[in-house]
């Protein structure tokens, strides 16, 4: 008999399956049980009627419901996919139709992102499927990296599909088929077979947060690769063709976070160092900053206070200059993968 295990004050993407052989029972304390128990007969008794009853109601009921998906949702409903040439062992629950899950395998085309349950299915499908690339229009071609943009109104079939397989390793997310008010962008590998999906972001067409990224996602099997920032940094470069400035939406995942607070070092310390040589620090205010990069005033501040490089003077925010945090990080920079705006054909 196997066991679904959590471990408390870690990501979920953790949970695993686990023989009785590896629980120590010696260890197991059941007090929770009478804690639950105890909240079962508190909340069955009876509360007087005030003015705030109606509100403490709604509000009951949206953490019931909370408490709901998050129990239908904690255990992972499909254990691993194949994609194209990997086999890759998924990382939380996605709510795929009852016929196809719970499963063990789940076979995806790379191409169009069907799925299905069995190998024979998955075997006659790449036999007869005739795409090679996502649909849409391909706005990026940096030698075999391509980007192509798509409309989920336009190709509602297969951004649902994504959304769903992106949701196997994703635990926020909670869009799987209201695509229609979001633009997607997939980030290919292409070689003489096609175009392989590596990773992709979404956004909404209308924002009014001025945010330029919903999801974010690299695929496990190419992580690693500095996709990651790539994907970020063509967010920004897109902001910058329509003149805004633009952030992700929030809550971030942890990896998320990691990824941004890293990409926005890596373009505000490299700014910095290049104002520097040419002699235009004095110039140069978090407004202007946030112009030049198209980041958010609020993700600039963060930043700088994450380096200990702000202070608050005369009623505002003032860049505290540390040239030896400057060159001491360019001297340990290392390359990053970014979107080279040559090579971006979109225009707004």
């Amino acid at each position: 008999m196997e066991y679904y295990v959590h471990y408390l004050n870690h990501d979920r993407r953790l949970d695993e399956w686990c023989n009785i052989s590896r629980f120590q029972l010696d260890t197991l304390d059941s007090s929770h049980r009478h804690v639950s128990l105890q909240k079962q007969h508190t909340s069955g008794r009876k509360r007087k009627s005030t003015a705030s009853d109606a509100m403490h109601k709604a509000n009951q009921e949206l953490a019931e419901l909370e408490r709901e998906h998050e129990e239908m949702t904690k255990v992972k409903n499909i254990h691993n996919i194949v994609i194209g040439n990997w086999d890759v062992e998924t990382w939380y629950f996605s709510p795929y139709p009852s016929e196809f899950s719970p499963c063990k395998t789940l076979f995806i085309c790379e191409f169009c992102l069907k799925y299905m349950k069995h190998k024979c299915s998955y075997r006659k499908h790449k036999e007869c499927c005739e795409k090679r690339r996502p649909p849409g229009r391909e706005i990026y071609r940096e030698n075999n990296l391509s980007v192509f943009e798509i409309d989920g109104k336009e190709n509602r079939v297969y951004c649902q599909n994504l959304c769903l397989l992106a949701k196997l390793f994703l635990d926020h997310k909670t869009l799987y088929y209201d695509v229609d008010p979001f633009w997607f962008y997939i980030v290919t590998e292409v070689d003489n077979e096609g175009a392989h999906i590596v990773g992709y972001f979404s956004k909404e067409k209308v924002s009014a947060e001025d945010y330029n990224l919903a999801c974010i996602l690299t695929f496990p099997q190419h992580q690693k690769s500095g996709y990651g920032k790539f994907i970020i940094s063509l967010s920004y470069e897109l902001s910058k063709r329509e003149k805004k400035v633009g952030s992700p939406e929030k809550p971030l995942s942890d990896l998320g976070k990691i990824s941004y607070r890293s990409y926005w070092t890596h373009v505000l310390m490299h700014l910095l160092s290049q104002s520097s040589k040419q002699g235009k620090m004095k110039s140069l205010s978090i407004k202007a900053i946030s112009t030049m990069t198209a980041i958010k005033v609020e993700d600039i501040l963060s930043t700088f206070q994450s380096l200990n490089m702000i202070q608050y003077w005369k009623g505002q925010h003032v860049i505290k200059v540390r040239q030896d945090l400057i060159k001491d990080y360019m001297k340990n920079s290392k390359p990053i993968r970014l979107c080279k705006s040559e090579y971006l054909t979109w225009e707004k």
